[in-house]
């Protein structure tokens, strides 16, 4: 049948005009959908386009999950691939052979400050994220000063009595959820090694209230819309609000008394820049700020952590037994004292601990921006170029569990971490629980030793027994902990 081109012409001008642009856009759309799938599947040295439908399914594989779809784009291709979504390209750097650029750059070629701009809300204007790099390396600086191992040995002593009084409460036994037990528990480790003696002796409950509310202001959709006008954004700014008010009553009075106590806080006030804004001490704002930023970034994951400690040793019966064993040397060894000497000679409960971070990370993805270019070659041998203005993921949930990485990954197995094996060492950036490189987790000896002071206590006077079936992580949070499992406790007749 012959195509004639006359007679076509005439049934388009006799069209009408909204049914003529219907067919017109139709046509379009076909072709763009036509186009993106050529363009997805020709060679080129950018990473594969994982997508499936074009425009619509980098947004429908992020609506199930990062880890299905870090899951289905690894076995589809490999440890490099990039998911459109929006306006955005999201590129996966899955495990240590491809993940080196993003943690040794620097901000000038991978930037934290677009990537994490929505907690700028939470944490306050003129820090962390709301600063250009210099100021942010500025602010680091001070975190770093106040986590130092002369600082840590005096906030020691708080861990073990924070802990011990909050398990005197305890009855001879009874049964406990562990993510709730620590949660509570770690909240007051921090009321007073962060936010001092103020705080912790005469308004603890109204801050941590006040926390709660910041906490449940952030939320998944938070972070495309940080002002979206709604009731958890509204409360969180009220709380933000209190929180400046309440501190900066006890900065004020600490500057007036010139009295020095020894917490973080206290540090901050201390703190002065050396290279921007004149060399000047911090403000009240700033030090709000970086309170806050500091709760944030250790409260959920210390927590976290010291739950999937205590219930990956339970399951594993000999993991616990030589945790408890190891309690009895560093007591013949150091006395009772859970000096920080006697927590660093703990290196079972610290094997049990990494191995515990390894399996079930709190944070499932970390997130750059690329600000120029760079490639990177697979454990296959295959290089790629990562376009600047990708958005850039790694993620220590999915890179733990590679078998090229651990071997048995899925197993609780904390001897990997030990000598000769140190399988964590078999290549830069194996382990990345605490992050690494460039802005790895300034706080990780102090989650360290707060983790082990309060294990310590619980090993040497509690003996458990899980009620429940292990639980499943908790994908459906922001930071991820085991779904609710109770935990049988009973009081030691004889304490270690």
């Amino acid at each position: 049948m012959a195509f004639d081109l006359g007679e076509f012409d005439a049934r388009v001008k006799g069209m009408p005009l909204p049914l003529l642009y219907a067919v017109g856009t139709g046509i379009a759309l076909l072709a763009l959908v036509i186009l993106r799938f050529i363009s997805n599947s020709l060679p080129a040295k950018s990473p594969p386009i994982f997508e499936g439908t074009p425009f619509i399914g980098g947004i429908m594989k992020f609506i199930k999950g990062p880890m299905k779809l870090m899951h289905d784009g690894y076995m589809r291709s490999g440890e490099v691939f990039t998911v459109p979504v929006l306006h955005k390209n999201f590129t996966f750097l899955l495990g240590p052979h491809v993940s080196g650029h993003f943690f040794k750059a620097n901000d000038d070629e991978m930037s934290q400050k677009e990537v994490y701009e929505f907690n700028v809300p939470t944490f306050g204007k003129g820090v962390v994220f709301d600063v250009d790099h210099k100021v942010r390396a500025e602010q680091f600086r001070f975190f770093a000063e106040a986590l130092k191992s002369a600082k840590l040995k005096i906030y020691v002593p708080y861990f073990v009595q924070e802990a011990q009084d909050f398990f005197s409460k305890w009855g001879q036994e009874g049964t406990i959820d562990f993510a709730k037990t620590f949660s509570e528990l770690i909240i007051l480790t921090a009321s007073r090694t962060l936010m001092g003696r103020e705080v912790r002796e005469s308004m603890f409950h109204q801050v941590a209230d006040l926390f709660h509310d910041l906490d449940m202001g952030m939320l998944p959709i938070s972070v495309l819309f940080p002002y979206l006008p709604i009731p958890a954004h509204w409360a969180r700014d009220r709380a933000r609000a209190e929180l400046s008010r309440i501190f900066a009553r006890i900065i004020q009075a600490r500057r007036e008394s010139k009295a020095t106590e020894e917490d973080i806080l206290q540090c901050f006030i201390d703190s002065r820049y050396e290279k921007v804004y004149g060399g000047r001490y911090l403000n009240d704002e700033e030090i709000t700020g970086m309170l806050i930023a500091t709760l944030f970034a250790g409260q959920h994951t210390s927590s976290i952590t010291s739950a999937w400690t205590g219930l990956t040793m339970i399951r594993d019966k000999a993991s616990f037994k030589a945790a408890v064993e190891e309690q009895r040397q560093v007591i013949a060894k150091h006395g009772h004292e859970l000096s920080m000497e006697a927590l660093n000679d703990m290196k079972v409960l610290e094997r049990c601990m990494m191995e515990a971070l390894r399996l079930f990370p709190p944070l499932i993805m970390l997130l750059r921006q690329a600000k120029a270019p760079f490639a990177v070659t697979t454990s296959q041998g295959k290089t790629y170029v990562i376009p600047k203005g990708h958005v850039v993921a790694t993620s220590p949930a999915y890179s733990h569990r590679l078998p090229h990485v651990f071997s048995r990954p899925d197993e609780f197995d904390p001897e990997r971490f030990a000598a000769p094996r140190e399988e964590d060492k078999a290549a830069p950036f194996s382990f990345i629980g605490f992050g690494g490189g460039r802005h790895g987790c300034m706080g990780s000896n102090f989650a360290i030793l707060q983790i082990k002071s309060i294990w310590s206590v619980l090993l040497r006077s509690f003996e458990f027994e899980l009620v429940d079936t292990f639980p499943e992580p908790d994908f459906e949070s922001m930071v991820v902990g085991p779904k609710p499992c109770r935990v049988h406790f009973r009081r030691r007749s004889q304490p270690l």
